[in-house]
C-alpha cells in the first residue's frame, strides 16, 4: 500500500498538483473537502487518484498523501525503499505479503476505516479493494518509489510498450 501511496504522491507532484506545504515549513490543517485530487502517478495502475497533503514524496523528506482507489482496484506485488504507513479512511483495503498478488487467501488481511498498516522497507506486498471505493492516507519519508516483483506488472512498462 505504501508503494501505491508513494507512487500516487510522486505522480501528483510530477503532474503539478499543489502541496499543502512541507512538514518542515508550516503547519497543515485540511478538511477532506479541501483535497486537491488528481490522477495517481504512472507507477500505480490507472484509476487511482491522489491528493498531496504535505511534503514532497519525490524528495527525502516527510510526506502525507490521500489515495483514492476505485472498487476492484489492485496493486500487484511490489516493495518500497522506505517504510510505508497506511491508514484506512473509508472503504476497505486488503493487504498481503509475498511475491505475487493472491486474492482470497487466509494470510491476507482486510482493514476497514480506522485500520493501520506498516509496510517495512524492501518487503514485497500487494493490495486490493473489492466492492467499494477506498480512500487511504499514506505517509512516511520519501522519496517514494515502487519496485514491482514482476516487470510486467509495472504500469510504467505498459506505457513504454504502447508508445
Amino acid at each position: 500500500m505504501r508503494t501505491i501511496a508513494s507512487v500516487i504522491a510522486a505522480g501528483a507532484i510530477v503532474l503539478g498538483l499543489t502541496s499543502a506545504g512541507t512538514a518542515q515549513d508550516k503547519h497543515v490543517l485540511a478538511t477532506p473537502a479541501q483535497a486537491q485530487w488528481g490522477p495517481a502517478p504512472p507507477m500505480l495502475p490507472p484509476g487511482a487518484q491522489i491528493a498531496v497533503l504535505s511534503g514532497d514524496p519525490t524528495k527525502a523528506q516527510p510526506y502525507s498523501v490521500r489515495l483514492k482507489m476505485p472498487a476492484n482496484y489492485a496493486v500487484p506485488a511490489h516493495s518500497h525503499p522506505t517504510d510505508e504507513n497506511v491508514v484506512i479512511v473509508t472503504g476497505a483495503l486488503t493487504l498481503g505479503m509475498g511475491d505475487e498478488l493472491k486474492k482470497g487467501i487466509a494470510s491476507n488481511t482486510t482493514l476497514r476505516s480506522g485500520g493501520y498498516a506498516l509496510m517495512p522497507a524492501n518487503m514485497n506486498h500487494f493490495a486490493y479493494t473489492t466492492g467499494a471505493e477506498t480512500t487511504i492516507i499514506l505517509y512516511g519519508t520519501g522519496p517514494v518509489e515502487f519496485k514491482y516483483v514482476k516487470a510486467s506488472d509495472d504500469p510504467r512498462n505498459a506505457k513504454k510498450g504502447s508508445e
